[in-house]
């Protein structure tokens, strides 16, 4: 949608009118009669009163328009030899050498020094700044092409010119005034589907999904066959973790054009985000014979290969991404960077396919600085690393495994793993359901029962190459073990096992919830819960540091509804111009009145309104410790409790039991001490140990917002409602409140010991491939 030559613009009708005739012919009487027709009607700029100027001119501009700008540049020269002031012919000449290509500086550099011109001469046409503006852009002169089309928009605004500015303030990620402009060119003229398009990305990328998928719909009612609307309404679904309508606009997408590579890229990414590696290894494949150096594909094909136990195909895929070197100062594309550590991971879960899973360490067998690297995504530049061994072809790939090759109590175990799985869903905008770590965890979930429980009767459990008394990092590790199998491209580590060098500079989980305009959708819920405890503890802060101007404060945030709103505030009494940041504490059970360092709240605002708000909780070595003598103590008092009441069932004992589980899983929550998976991991640990004391989750984590007499919200993200709440009590309380426990079923006891039906990694594999669509079907007898 250029606006070079737009003189092209004005009321003819394509394929009509003979001045509108494609310029292909080189003919040089054509040229002729064409240049005369468009003098006649003065269809160019800066027409002259002079017949045979405006006749000169016109074949200068003809001469752009077949692409001979090299010519046009001559004749225009020719006529400035003798007018040097003729506008028509500077703004003739800037317009060719814009068109001759702006990877040559020299054409940039003339293109604009011509148009400046121009605007010294006549300095009230709005199309020569916005000419001006089409060269600054892909020069990345944002700020001054953005001046040009503001002084444009001053003199004549129109829809188009609206729209363009829109665009740049959109690739200047300031998606909030790129709105407003796309908002002005659509009343201006609504008939404009790319413009309802970006205004829609606008609320997209703002974290807006619902006002997005509105602004998709309206731009698909403007133009029926887009594809880029039907692309964008499938992302915004996928976004919302609305799996099914997701799904369907990517498919009507590819109805249009069953070629469209960004397609089905992003409908593989979402197949396999899903858990159906089967159909996302379609997408990918199909990708990739379209675009066969697509980095994404490629990599995503790599990862499918080797989730599902298909391990020759996914390196050979990996392979070909790690020899996609970039160039010469070219940035490496997250692909690049992630797959050498996919790769080596690979080699590493190959060669221990048929190992038995207690007889190694994941966290121990890996290379110090390799985990370090690989959870901080950093490059993979790492000094004497020796190379994992190649695959050994004695290991034979996964096979696929027939549901129905299971015994039955197997696949009643699987059916059973599902719906548990299914019960640690998040109903929450951002997170799309995903079957395999349903069952991931869902087997995790009774593997941890049944290790608890045998635990509780004194037995002892095989670890790490031992036979010893479970610990409570044990029970973790078999929800981590899961978690790892069902998707290896995330790196699921514990912290405290890095190299201590990585510890004494403190590790950091780091979470934004704004950056810039973007907003992080999975955690709105919880934006005004973080509000109230900020202000409460700025109200702490001035009341110990500010007495005298207490007042002003506590009047200041009253008038505060969002979190932007706060940092003026802050200016009253802050060493920190931009920005301040707030801690939180968790109590101590152990040691009545003793607080340790929860998370921390970082905001820091510019001028232009780009906020950042972040909560991160930095992992140190001694931070760990303290947290750790928590869990311990924690941990031994409900082994002895646990215990008791195998011999038992009195309700006061599973009273204190759930609560001492709960308890332990909010200091769990609070040390956030793995690099990936620690929400989904202790969920499932907390399931799990319910069970063993006799109590089944019958409650499904909460959708939205539901007022209730503990506390002012509750939302569905159950690691920041640990984060939030003000002690293990206060969580406990909460997280009962939903949970809806009610006495297990009996039919638990019956089903076979997951840890004896799955022992190797080869066997997990298999489970997590096969199809149970036959579990819907069928009644599970303990639901």
């Amino acid at each position: 949608d250029s606006s070079f030559l737009h003189f092209h613009e004005s009321d003819c009708d394509v394929g009509g009118s003979s001045s509108c005739e494609s310029m292909l012919s080189l003919n040089t009487e054509k040229i002729l009669s064409q240049a005369k027709l468009l003098a006649e009607q003065k269809r160019f700029p800066f027409a002259t009163d002079n017949d045979n100027t405006n006749e000169e001119l016109a074949i200068a501009y003809v001469l752009i328009g077949n692409g001979l700008y090299d010519e046009a540049i001559r004749h225009f020269s020719t006529m400035l030899q003798e007018e040097p002031e003729l506008v028509s012919a500077i703004y003739g000449r800037g317009i060719a050498y814009g068109k001759k290509g702006l990877h040559d500086m020299k054409n940039a550099e003339l293109a604009l020094f011509e148009l400046s011109r121009v605007i010294s001469l006549e300095p009230d046409h709005p199309e020569v700044f916005e000419q001006r503006a089409e060269i600054l852009s892909p020069l990345g002169r944002i700020s001054e092409a953005l001046s040009d089309l503001t002084k444009a928009i001053q003199l004549q605004p129109s829809a188009r010119l609206y729209r363009h500015r829109a665009t740049l303030y959109f690739i200047s990620e300031d998606y909030a005034t790129a709105h407003e402009d796309f908002q002005r060119s659509l009343e201006l003229n609504k008939n404009q589907p790319i413009a309802m398009l970006y205004k829609g990305l606008t609320f997209f990328h703002r974290g807006l999904l619902k006002e997005a998928i509105e602004s998709f719909k309206e731009a698909l009612k403007q133009k029926a066959d887009f594809i880029d609307a039907y692309k964008s309404l499938g992302q915004a679904y996928r976004e919302l973790g609305n799996f099914d309508a997701a799904t369907e606009s990517f498919q009507k997408a590819l109805l249009l054009n069953q070629n469209h590579v960004q397609t089905l890229q992003l409908k593989g990414m979402m197949l396999y985000h899903h858990g159906s590696l089967d159909e996302a290894l379609k997408n990918f494949k199909r990708c990739l014979q379209l675009e066969p150096y697509n980095e994404v594909c490629q990599y995503m094909k790599g990862l499918s290969h080797v989730a599902m136990g298909q391990f020759y195909e996914g390196i050979k895929a990996q392979t070909k991404v790690m020899l996609n070197d970039p160039l010469p100062g070219q940035k490496a594309s997250p692909e690049y960077l992630k797959v050498k550590y996919l790769r080596e991971y690979s080699r590493y879960l190959h060669a221990h396919l048929d190992t038995p899973l207690t007889e190694y360490n994941t966290d121990i067998d890996l290379p110090g600085n390799f985990k370090d690297h690989w959870a901080k995504n950093l490059p993979f530049l790492i000094e004497n690393y020796e190379e994992q061994p190649g695959l050994q072809p004695h290991i034979k790939d996964v096979l696929f495994q027939n549901f129905e090759s299971y015994r039955p109590d197997v696949q009643e175990l699987i059916c059973v793993a599902d719906h548990l799985g299914s019960m640690m869903q998040y109903e929450t905008p951002g997170f799309l359901p995903n079957k395999r770590i349903h069952r991931a965890m869902g087997l995790a979930t009774l593997e941890v029962m049944q290790a608890v429980q045998r635990t509780w009767a004194n037995s002892k459990v095989r670890m790490n190459g031992k036979t010893r008394l479970m610990q409570w990092r044990d029970m973790f590790d078999i929800a981590v073990k899961w978690r790892r199998i069902a998707d290896p491209d995330q790196p699921v580590l514990w912290l405290d096992q890095m190299p201590a060098r990585s510890l004494s500079r403190g590790f950091n989980n780091h979470i934004n919830l704004i950056r810039g305009q973007v907003i992080n959708m999975r955690y709105l819920e919880y934006f005004e819960k973080i509000l109230h405890f900020i202000k409460d503890r700025i109200l702490v802060y001035h009341g110990a540091n500010n007495p005298k101007g207490l007042l002003e404060v506590r009047e200041a945030l009253e008038k505060v509804h969002k979190v932007e709103d706060l940092l003026p505030i802050m200016k009253f009494n802050s060493k920190t111009r931009d920005g301040f940041t707030v801690n939180t504490k968790v109590p101590s059970l152990k040691d009545q009145g003793k607080e340790y360092d929860g998370f921390t709240i970082t905001i820091t605002g510019d001028k232009v309104g780009n906020i950042l708000f972040s909560v991160e909780t930095q992992t140190t070595e001694e931070r760990t410790q303290l947290y750790h003598a928590e869990i311990d103590a924690l941990y031994k008092d409900l082994t002895a409790k646990g215990k008791i009441l195998i011999l038992s069932a009195e309700l006061g004992e599973v009273d204190a039991v759930c609560n001492l589980i709960l308890s332990l899983v909010y200091y769990f929550y609070n040390l956030m001490p793995l690099s990936r998976g620690s929400s989904v991991i202790a969920y499932s640990v907390i399931m799990g140990a319910l069970m063993a004391s006799g109590k089944e989750v019958s409650g499904k984590i909460p959708k939205g917002k539901a007022s209730i007499k503990i506390s002012k919200h509750i939302s569905s993200l159950v690691d920041f409602e640990a984060m939030t709440a003000p002690g293990s009590e206060a969580f406990s309380k909460i997280a009962r409140s939903w949970m809806n426990l009610k006495s297990i079923s009996p039919s638990y006891k019956s089903l076979p010991s997951v840890s004896e039906t799955f022992p190797t990694l080869r066997t997990m594999i298999e489970v997590l491939n096969t199809d149970s669509s036959h579990c819907l079907k069928k009644t599970i007898v303990v639901v």
